[in-house]
């Protein structure tokens, strides 16, 4: 049908995938680098000025009475340009060096670029026939990646949106092997995904063991496993949240061995040293866990979402498996083609695979270990330019690449007050947390373009901060 003279339809816009997508993306990505690039020199920073108010009442000033959804078009270009300028200008952008609050990386160039295939072909990894390359790299990738952790014939690893997931998951899989009277044992340091999965999946309140010294104490978990009745997981961590500290591996994979506890590892921070013959010693042990959690938005420079769950034995994911006639048929299945159900709780998921194994073919395992090793140089250096200064106390050596450091004199409102200050500058953003009763500042480095230049220039930040 002819649309009416004076009322003619918009036109169809270009389709990312297909034979002319590339041809359709191709000045649609200059306008995007265009617009990340006026939006960083628009910042000016690691993030914008002004705080939560005054980022909130620039997007909207970007945006106009048309909002997000006018009643006429803009056209793509206007769209992306004025979108992704406010994005960037908004953004705190980790590939920053004064942007070292969270475990939060910036993420590599060649990782980004192998994203964008991932969102113009769109494939979903919930059936072989809507991925059938996507879903074949994922499959050697988690294989490849599982064979670093276990020595073991059969070793799988599944892809998760992270660490959080990916301890749910470990858990689950806990609960399906020794039911729903499974007790969670757990450190004070551990991530609040751990609790927070006993809960959602039904389970006794999990047990928090203190850990006043900043790792779980084999001493007090060999008191709480010999007190708990009935099956236990314990859940160790190699790379704490607030300051990136590894839990005493063997001792504690001892102490499930001798009361019969399953060992869960959220590996999410400091997994990835195992690839790295400078520090993997830091981690030994991990192949006694049942299960591990790795993430590749931390120590990996992903794209977020970037984790996985590993294990030493593909059966053991067997409990996540699941029949969806027009997903799974066992007649297709029994063809040949792949079954892909199983590998997630998600249905509709991208192939993040795709980033992580481009990464790791161009790198290599010497390339990822030589940025591991230059992070956790540069924190050494930024803990000892801390420790020789008067002006600040350093809490301890970093173990991973998280500093915890505070002015000299000033009380716990001052550090916090400081901390927020920085930010509604746009000048730093450092992270917060509490050890030995005290509030401390947290620097996370994870950039690894960060020179010893961008350490002086934020304590000479921090010096001119602190003097006011």
């Amino acid at each position: 049908m002819t649309a009416p003279p004076g009322n003619r339809a918009p036109a169809t816009p270009p389709l990312a995938g297909g034979p002319h997508g590339a041809t359709a993306l191709r000045p649609l990505l200059d306008t995007v680098l265009d617009a990340l690039t006026t939006g960083a020199e628009e910042r000016r920073g690691p993030l914008p000025t002004g705080g939560p108010t005054a980022v909130t009442a620039r997007v909207h000033a970007a945006l106009g009475d048309a909002g997000v959804l006018p009643a006429h078009g803009t056209g793509a270009h206007e769209a992306l340009r004025t979108l992704v300028h406010t994005l960037a200008a908004g953004a705190a952008d980790p590939a920053d060096p004064l942007c070292a609050a969270h475990l939060h990386c910036p993420p590599l160039a060649v990782a980004a670029a192998a994203d964008l295939a991932v969102s113009a072909l769109n494939p979903s990894l919930d059936s072989w026939d809507q991925a059938p390359a996507a879903s074949a790299v994922e499959a050697l990738l988690t294989r490849t990646l599982a064979a670093e952790f276990y020595a073991t014939p059969h070793a799988d690893a599944l892809v998760t949106t992270g660490g959080t997931e990916a301890n749910q998951l470990g858990v689950l899989l806990a609960r399906e092997r020794h039911g729903p009277a499974l007790t969670v044992l757990h450190g004070a340091n551990a991530h609040h995904s751990v609790p927070r999965a006993a809960w959602l999946l039904g389970l006794p309140p999990a047990t928090a063991i203190p850990t006043p010294a900043g790792v779980l104490d084999p001493a007090r978990l060999a008191e709480v496993l010999a007190a708990t009745p009935g099956p236990a997981l314990v859940t160790a961590t190699a790379g704490t949240t607030d300051a990136g500290l590894i839990d005493p591996i063997h001792r504690i994979a001892d102490l499930c061995d001798r009361y019969g506890a399953d060992l869960h590892i959220d590996a999410a921070y400091g997994g990835l040293l195992a690839l790295s013959p400078r520090h993997r010693d830091k981690v030994a042990g991990l192949d006694r866990a049942h299960s591990l959690t790795i993430d590749l938005h931390k120590l990996g420079w992903q794209p977020v979402a970037a984790g996985l769950l590993v294990v030493p034995d593909t059966t053991l994911l067997t409990p996540l498996a699941h029949q969806a006639d027009y997903l799974n048929a066992t007649d297709d299945t029994e063809a040949g083609l792949p079954d892909l159900l199983g590998r997630s709780l998600r249905t509709t998921r991208r192939p993040d695979a795709l980033k992580i194994a481009t990464t790791l073919r161009a790198l290599g395992r010497d390339g990822l270990a030589a940025l591991i090793d230059r992070t956790i140089d540069t924190a050494h250096h930024l803990a000892r330019l801390l420790d020789a200064h008067p002006g600040f106390e350093l809490h301890a050596p970093p173990t991973l690449t998280t500093v915890l450091f505070r002015p000299t004199h000033a009380d716990d409102d001052h550090l916090a007050t400081l901390r927020r200050t920085l930010l509604h500058q746009g000048r730093a953003v450092l992270g917060r947390t509490h050890a030995d009763g005290r509030l401390w500042l947290k620097a996370t480095l994870l950039n690894p373009h960060t020179t010893a230049g961008d350490l002086d220039q934020l304590i000479s930040l921090l010096e001119g901060s602190t003097h006011r």
